[in-house]
């Protein structure tokens, strides 16, 4: 059982998502409402983000579609090839892309 440094009031453990849902943990006081995330919490929530880094892109017209251009660091990580044909799976949020 943690104990608070601020009140020494017992501290909660609590579960919690980022914006863009990585997952932790962290210790809440139930009498003043201090929060603390301990240090080995704090690198791996960092080195969640260092694999989920976000990246921005244009769309652009070709034709009668419109073509979306895949950063060369993407294109590597996931084996994206030249008129390699993929799956796009609509959902609630946005689209998934599934290379063959």
């Amino acid at each position: 059982m943690k104990t608070c440094s601020e009140c020494k009031g017992i501290m909660a453990k609590k579960s919690a998502k980022t914006p863009e849902g990585v997952g932790y943990d962290y210790y809440k006081c139930r009498k003043c409402g201090e929060e603390v995330l301990n240090m080995k919490q704090l690198h791996e929530v960092a080195e969640k983000y260092r694999k989920i880094r976000i990246y921005h892109t244009k769309l652009s017209k070709w034709g009668l579609s419109i073509g979306l251009r895949i950063p060369k660091e993407l294109v590597n990580r996931y084996g994206f090839k030249n008129n390699k044909e993929v799956v796009l799976i609509p959902e609630e949020s946005g689209i998934r892309i599934l290379g063959n």
